[in-house]
């Protein structure tokens, strides 16, 4: 990986094709902290776009341009190896994993022995609100208490960016401003640039920052 710049995302010259059709064209940058919002109808190329960036892009698509993450051209690495971590609509926590046991596969291996691995799991789900719930059953979670599992199973990988697909669209109306306001506000305490996929235009306004508008 050569050095490429500045800290953060930048998306160069990104261009993604099926089929001989353009789908999603973008130059765009995210500092440290900030979240760029892409915006659009249903298929426009808005998930497709968060697939090329995460590297998980299937082999029916083209695509061209550059990814480079805090200087360093990650475009050609594998999804594990890029420092991208992912957010869904869904929390996709395992269940047959307790809750504490879903923040040790996030996890990094470099935190050493298993006292310092649970304590830092502890620590972890009381920044978010949920102090005494690593030994519950994912189960027995609201859809509000799971996101913010799954957030914190993302952030203890200590990703340098984070890729955001739709993660608040299946919670009700209450719940979707406290978790948005907890994953933003985790992003700009790490200073994490954001990419954000959304079809809400009260998700874009709470994440501030830019908003790029993607049409069929």
């Amino acid at each position: 990986m050569s050095g490429e710049g500045a800290a953060g995302l930048v998306l160069r010259d990104v261009a993604i094709d099926l089929d001989g059709e353009r789908l999603v064209r973008l130059d765009a940058s995210v500092a440290p902290g900030e979240v760029l919002t892409v915006m659009g109808p249903s298929g426009v190329g808005k998930s497709t776009l968060l697939a090329f960036v995460g590297g998980f892009l299937g082999r029916d698509f083209s695509a061209r341009g550059k990814i480079i993450l805090n200087g360093c051209d990650v475009t050609a690495l594998p999804p594990d190896e890029r420092g991208i971590g992912l957010l869904f609509q869904d929390s996709l926590l395992l269940p047959h994993l307790s809750v504490a046991g879903n923040l040790l596969i996030g996890l990094t291996p470099s935190v050493k022995g298993r006292e310092a691995r649970r304590r830092t799991v502890v620590a972890a789900l009381a920044e978010v609100g949920l102090e005494g719930f690593a030994d519950r059953d994912p189960a027995t979670l609201s859809g509000g208490q799971a996101a913010r599992v799954a957030l914190m199973r993302t952030l203890l990988a200590r990703p340098a960016a984070l890729i955001l697909d739709e993660p608040f669209s299946r919670l009700d109306a209450a719940l979707r401003g406290q978790v948005r306001a907890v994953v933003f506000a985790e992003a700009r305490k790490y200073g994490l640039p954001v990419l954000l996929v959304t079809h809400d235009p009260e998700d874009a306004k709470a994440a501030g920052g830019r908003v790029v508008e993607l049409s069929a």
